[in-house]
């Protein structure tokens, strides 16, 4: 088959290597459409810890497929059968499960590999996190559930009420999911980004108020004066992933209010937190990270109901050996999502 391998940051390429074979538990996924993600861009220019243990290898993780082939022990699929996988899976037995924080599992399965014809599903995400996709929904909108199912996580955990004011940072694609799932709450939205195409695509999905903080002195300030007597939003999102947004998140939050610092920063850095504000206006400072297949399903269910415009995320299209004008594309902003077909 044709894929394209990761051999070091910067350097990937189109190559033909075998085909993966079923193994039991396993099924072996016709790719039909892969997407590309803020950590598959992280993962070309500077590798992965966790995603690549070896090079060559396979990369890319959000994609949806047809069933090509079925190993052994395997229940409920059947070859030709449309679906999606998400790209991890729980062991439901260490410490993190018992407690009901699969997010957290010390031994979450991966997959890896999308950026191919064909792709093995492990047996432990065949049994929790492989889900038939109704015919009518179309495979690239089907591989949005990955990173949907994220963002569905880190709503739930925000506790939004309706009629919250909500500023979400970073109007990419996870902003731009955050700031649907935040209008569809019942929430005013107010966005805050670089770029006035993106702060656009904003508006499309659902903000009332833009800030474009490379046109304003102090966005925390732009962001407070839109809110009632300037006292702060009741809930701040960060989905960019520097710690100079998530210290903005954080001193434009209301007293009593919540902040969700869903973007992940680059290892090893820090942010300064005034510690007169973390304790006596009693803010609430949370992470996100990842999905359960609670939320997976939430997602898919989501995605097929029509809530989410899958098209306003998904910018280009390109064929499998594009890939890397693809990531460039994405790098650049040029492009939010590109939909790889191989």
């Amino acid at each position: 088959m044709k894929a394209v391998l990761f051999y070091a940051p910067g350097d990937i390429r189109y190559e033909e290597v075998p085909r993966p074979q079923a193994g039991p538990g396993e099924v072996v996924v016709q790719v039909k459409a892969a997407l590309t993600c803020g950590t598959d861009l992280k993962t070309y220019k500077r590798g992965h810890p966790v995603m690549i243990q070896r090079a060559p290898t396979v990369f890319g993780h959000e994609l949806s497929g047809v069933i090509a082939e079925i190993g052994p022990g395997v229940e409920g699929f059947a070859v030709g059968q449309r679906v999606v996988a998400a790209n991890s899976a729980p062991c439901n037995r260490c410490f993190y499960c018992r407690q009901g924080r699969l997010s957290l599992c010390e031994n979450l399965e991966f997959l890896n590999g999308a950026y191919a014809e064909y792709i093995a599903v492990p047996a432990r995400i065949v049994e929790q996190n492989l889900l038939p996709i109704p015919d009518e929904l179309p495979f690239r909108h089907a591989a949005l559930v990955e990173p949907f199912a994220c963002i569905v996580h880190g709503i739930e955990r925000s506790k939004i009420a309706l009629g919250d004011t909500v500023c979400v940072i970073g109007q990419g694609p996870i902003g731009l999911m955050f700031t649907r799932l935040a209008r569809l709450k019942g929430a005013r939205v107010i966005a805050v980004d670089r770029v006035p195409f993106r702060l656009e695509k904003a508006r499309h999905f659902g903000a009332e108020e833009v800030v474009n903080a490379a046109e304003v002195a102090d966005a925390v300030e732009a962001v407070r004066e839109l809110t009632s007597e300037g006292r702060g939003v009741d809930v701040a999102i960060e989905a960019v992933g520097l710690p100079e947004t998530w210290e903005q998140a954080i001193a434009m939050t209301r007293r009593g209010g919540r902040v969700n610092l869903f973007g992940g920063c680059k290892a090893g850095t820090h942010i300064r937190v005034d510690t007169g504000r973390l304790h006596y206006d009693e803010l609430e400072i949370i992470g996100v990270f990842h999905h359960t297949p609670l939320y997976v399903r939430t997602a898919l269910s989501l995605i097929a109901g029509g809530q989410l415009d899958a098209d306003a995320l998904i910018t280009h299209e390109m064929p499998l050996e594009r890939l890397e004008e693809a990531l460039n594309l994405v790098a650049s902003g040029e492009a939010l999502k590109v939909a790889i077909v191989p």
